[in-house]
């Protein structure tokens, strides 16, 4: 069940926190009853108002921890409204510091609130953490390891399989479209993507 959805509405993209999964938390107005009468003792009193600040103070800190995912969240589809409406090869580089900075808080409160988390957008069910994408040398220095992995597999899905491409004609490739990795970086990729080598992909 994804803690996020992203719907686009009239060309804008509007994100909902989706918390029907959680538990709806009151203070039991019993004890409010109590404590409004002259039946209970001192003692009890205060035990009972120490309860219920500390019930308060629970849910206070949970509707804070969902405005907090909220904020993440819409930060992270403002960041990554290209991606959302062109698809992988349009995902930014990102890290936790820049979310973190533009809604002043500390990078770990990003963190938390990203951890095993998922959204739910218009091109499908992602983790999080997912849109926290390192970048590469290229165009602009604005496309992501993900990117690149995503055209490599393209690109070799395309061969002809009794001459498929090297990793140094893959990197070749690469290059033509302005991005510079090495061809180490190509063949981890390639391994990442669970493609084997042109050797084994060759069909005889």
């Amino acid at each position: 069940v994804p803690d996020i959805v992203v719907e686009k509405v009239e060309g804008e993209f509007i994100v909902l926190v989706n918390d029907v999964a959680a538990p709806r938390l009151g203070i039991n107005q019993v004890y409010r009853k109590i404590l409004a009468g002259n039946s209970v003792d001192t003692h009890a009193k205060k035990f009972i108002e120490g309860k219920l600040d500390a019930a308060l103070w629970v849910i206070k800190s949970i509707e804070q921890r969902r405005m907090t995912l909220y904020r993440v969240a819409t930060s992270l589809v403002e960041y990554q409204r290209e991606f959302l409406e062109k698809g992988v090869n349009y995902l930014r580089p990102l890290n936790l510091k820049q979310i973190a900075e533009k809604l002043g808080v500390h990078e770990s409160t990003v963190s938390r609130a990203t951890n095993n988390k998922y959204i739910q957008t218009p091109v499908g069910v992602f983790s999080l953490k997912f849109f926290f994408a390192s970048g590469v040398s290229g165009r602009d220095d604005s496309i992501t390891s993900v990117s690149v992995k995503n055209i490599i597999k393209k690109q070799i899905d395309s061969e002809d399989p009794y001459k498929p491409y090297t990793d140094q004609e893959v990197t070749d490739m690469l290059a033509k479209k302005g991005i510079k990795v090495s061809r180490r970086t190509v063949a981890k990729y390639r391994d990442e993507l669970g493609i084997a080598s042109s050797n084994r992909r060759k069909r005889y």
